[in-house]
């Protein structure tokens, strides 16, 4: 009989043994505690429970963070960061079309379709009445946000006074909304609301 070598079959390579425990950077800490924010406030951010949240142990916060007061500086600065982005992107526009793009500011800021955005939003405001640094950080955030709207009216063709006027009643209009339950209100709220805005924005 013809001598027939086999050839062994080469061993798999051992897997390493994949770890359970979640790795978290700075910016998953944040976040995360961004989505506390949102639903139980400044008072609820707690490392405990932030940790635990996370699945993961205080340890990993503290590697990432000197301590809570370190975790709140960060997420006020993002959130800072977060709203000059969105005001200079709804700001922006060519010139001649001003008055549609104060509009359409109205209907992103009047909009209810956020309702994280605005939790957040009422969360840090909260936060500002009694901190010194959230205090600073809205006061910065909402300055920018009229200085942006002032400029749109200005270019429209309204004198400087009378455009610091409009972009302050433009954001009382818009957060005001956010505060009230007003459907009942009129039948046709989205009608009501193009009025408003027209009254805001017309010279």
């Amino acid at each position: 009989m013809e001598n027939i070598t086999v050839k062994p079959q080469p061993r798999a390579a051992r897997r390493k043994p994949v770890s359970s425990r979640t790795q978290l950077d700075r910016n998953d800490w944040v976040e995360a505690a961004i989505d506390v924010l949102a639903t139980e406030g400044v008072t609820g951010l707690r490392v405990e429970v932030l940790a635990k949240r996370c699945g993961v142990t205080k340890g990993s916060f503290y590697w990432h963070f000197k301590d809570r007061q370190d975790l709140l500086a960060a997420v006020l600065e993002r959130w800072k960061e977060g709203r000059i982005r969105d005001i200079e992107k709804i700001t922006t526009v060519a010139p001649g079309q001003e008055r549609d793009q104060l509009h359409y500011a109205i209907e992103v800021y009047g909009a209810s379709r956020n309702r994280k955005g605005m939790s957040i939003e009422l969360a840090v405001r909260d936060w500002a009445r009694h901190d010194s640094l959230a205090g600073k950080i809205v006061e910065a955030v909402d300055l920018y946000r009229l200085e942006c709207t002032r400029k749109l009216f200005v270019a429209a063709g309204m004198s400087d006074a009378e455009a610091k006027s409009r972009s302050l009643l433009l954001y009382a209009c818009v957060f005001g909304l956010s505060l009230m339950h007003y459907s009942p209100f009129d039948d046709n709220l989205s009608d009501l609301k193009q009025r408003i805005a027209e009254r805001i924005v017309s010279g």
